[in-house]
């Protein structure tokens, strides 16, 4: 099976459009984390990602009938412009179908490197499923992103450039795994040249099909995909990418949104440049892989895999990036509501930068503050920030890793509305024109709105914090609204950061 490819990836069509993209050592990361760190640019090629390799081979491979017909595919990023470059240069007529959610800056991307651009349905597979009727009724070429043997060549070829550029000790190779098609062809080069180099996987925990695959010995769908990192939000792993990489994989290692935005932060710091969250996906892995198995004198390599983000998107990775690299501590504390309380609490702090302080009037008795503290990396120094408060008779709660808290409740934090029977959950919208007049449409006037919180973040999906006030006796009914409406959600009403700033109880 290996040697297949290696063939096939030898051969591949893919230096008429890419470059071999440099390996650059993170100097600064290499320091601080006591191994040899390296950078697999693939972010430098002229659409900002290695899709460029796959798509352009998948498409050289054609036959001259099958090119006079065009090309289409379906695409809400990086492969859409890779598809729509290699067309170009081909001579060829490129459509490709994206979801009308799909962010300007990469529909801009790939008008302006020749494709046609469809916009159709909310979701990748209502795109999907209408480019396989353009390819079947108007005779064009599908090409698919990666569950494709010449598309996952095309990417093998980053393992063949990392092995000749790399000529000194290589212990693992680091891959973001979203489809697989990437993985999957560096992991077959390099385990049929160099098994003794470790190959690990990284997927965001919110999205980890590769994991799940592995763990069940077979293909399985996610019943549902976090999207911050929408490069690799991928449902359900290739087929193809799965039947090689279930043999080969050592390890997969699974990261939290903060730790991305750590990684975004990290690339910037040894290059100043700045990656897409998938792009920094398997860097996090990386960190987190040295954290966790403490290795040292290592030598250790991340494909640094695009770099296409909305300007937009960096206030919300900045303000991710500090909790992210450990740096920040996100808490709740309740301090008697009397004079003195603040300056004693401060003094209790010591000498530590304060990042956030929201408090507002709350009750007579007590006063709950919403407090980001900057502490040390690793974690140690936050727990000992907690359990040095707690020692000084603060009640103290821990919310570094409360998703809700840090999206929402921290923007909110100002005082309690007295709303009988409400329940709290937590949204994904499409961020496009009419998503949330269709949302509420749908959930009708059957129960009053009673709190809404919205953030744009520049991604293609807002979050949604929301409020109703539901009887007990009409919560099922609510839930089986929600689940057919069709939006992503969560309930948050047992949360504890919304049970002390804005809950009707403390």
């Amino acid at each position: 099976m290996l040697d297949e490819y290696v063939r096939r990836i030898l051969c591949a069509r893919v230096y008429d459009v890419a470059i071999e993209s440099p390996i650059t050592e993170a100097r600064q990361l290499s320091s601080r984390y006591q191994n040899r760190i390296l950078l697999k640019r693939e972010d430098l090629q002229e659409v900002y990602s290695f899709k460029i390799r796959g798509a352009y081979n998948k498409i050289a491979q054609l036959s001259p009938e099958q090119m006079a017909r065009g090309v289409v595919t379906a695409s809400a990023g990086n492969h859409a412009q890779g598809v729509a470059l290699s067309a170009t240069r081909l001579g060829i007529k490129a459509t490709i179908v994206m979801p009308r959610t799909t962010p300007q800056i990469k529909v801009d991307g790939v008008r302006g490197r020749g494709g046609k651009v469809v916009l159709h349905g909310d979701t990748y597979d209502e795109a999907s499923a209408h480019a396989a009727h353009l390819a079947e009724t108007q005779g064009m070429a599908m090409i698919p992103a990666y569950d494709d043997v010449d598309v996952i060549a095309g990417q093998g070829t980053i393992g063949m450039e990392i092995l000749r550029q790399w000529r000194g000790p290589l212990d693992a190779i680091f891959l973001p795994v979203g489809g697989g098609g990437l993985c999957a062809g560096v992991a077959a080069y390099v385990k049929y040249l160099r098994p003794e180099i470790r190959i690990i996987a990284v997927e965001p925990e919110d999205a980890a099909c590769l994991k799940a695959a592995l763990a069940a010995g077979r293909r399985v769908t996610l019943p549902q995909v976090g999207l911050f990192a929408d490069g690799v939000a991928v449902a359900q792993i290739g087929k193809e990418p799965f039947r090689i990489l279930r043999n080969i994989v050592d390890d997969v290692v699974t990261v939290t949104t903060d730790e991305i935005c750590a990684a975004i932060k990290h690339i910037f710091d040894d290059t100043r440049s700045i990656s897409e969250p998938a792009g920094a996906l398997a860097l996090a892995g990386l960190t987190k892989y040295i954290e966790t198995s403490g290795v040292t004198g290592e030598t250790l390599l991340a494909v640094e895999s695009g770099a296409n983000t909305n300007f937009d998107r960096l206030r919300y990775i900045a303000e991710r990036t500090e909790i992210g690299e450990q740096r920040e501590a996100v808490l709740a504390v309740t301090i008697p509501e009397k004079p003195g309380s603040f300056k004693a609490f401060c003094t209790a702090i010591g000498r530590r930068n304060i990042t956030e302080f929201n408090y507002r009037l709350g009750s007579p008795e007590a006063a709950h503050i919403f407090l980001g503290v900057q502490v040390s990396p690793g974690g140690e120094d936050r727990e000992a920030l907690v359990s040095h408060l707690q020692e000084r008779g603060y009640d103290v709660l821990d919310l570094t890793d409360d998703e809700m808290a840090k999206l929402h409740i921290r923007h909110m934090v100002g005082g309690r509305a007295q709303a009988d029977h409400e329940v709290l959950y937590r949204f994904e919208f499409p961020e496009r024109p009419g998503a949330l007049a269709h949302f509420l449409s749908r959930l009708g006037a059957r129960w009053n709105i009673s709190l809404f919180h919205y953030r744009n973040h520049g991604a293609a999906y807002g979050r949604v914090l929301l409020g109703l006030q539901v009887p007990p006796k009409e919560r099922a009914a609510l839930r089986g609204l929600l689940t057919e409406i069709g939006y992503l959600f969560t309930e948050e009403t047992g949360n504890p950061a919304y049970r002390l700033f804005l809950g009707r109880d403390a």
